[in-house]
């Protein structure tokens, strides 16, 4: 069991590589107006809430006790960001605004996941 947990916080990890590379790959776009969300960044959301879905049920199985508070924390940040990205997918920009939630939260997610014990 602990070489699948492992294994899923690799893809989880995965995940959120690619939604931040997504993110930082527009920051230039985005000083100037024209950032969009990038597939990379839809398809690292999706892999971040199906991989952490998954952890959820393996610790859980594997007798692990989990933070329900912080990882209720992490979901709803994280479906902001799939509302978001999911949402304006298709425009040719995104305003600022947006852009910056999204590169916020992904941002916060990861210090929750770090420092929040």
């Amino acid at each position: 069991m602990d070489v699948l947990i492992k294994v899923v916080v690799g893809l989880h990890i995965i995940g959120i590589a690619s939604l931040l590379g997504g993110f930082l790959t527009q920051m230039k776009a985005m000083s100037a107006g024209t950032a969009r969300f990038v597939p990379a960044m839809l398809h690292g959301a999706l892999t971040m809430l199906v991989t952490g879905v998954a952890l959820v049920g393996l610790n859980q199985a594997d007798g692990s006790t989990l933070n329900t508070v912080k990882l209720g924390v992490k979901l709803a940040f994280l479906i902001v960001i799939l509302g978001l990205v999911y949402v304006k997918r298709d425009e040719e920009k995104v305003e600022k605004a947006a852009f910056g939630v999204v590169g916020g939260l992904t941002v916060a997610n990861i210090f929750i996941a770090l420092l929040w014990t």
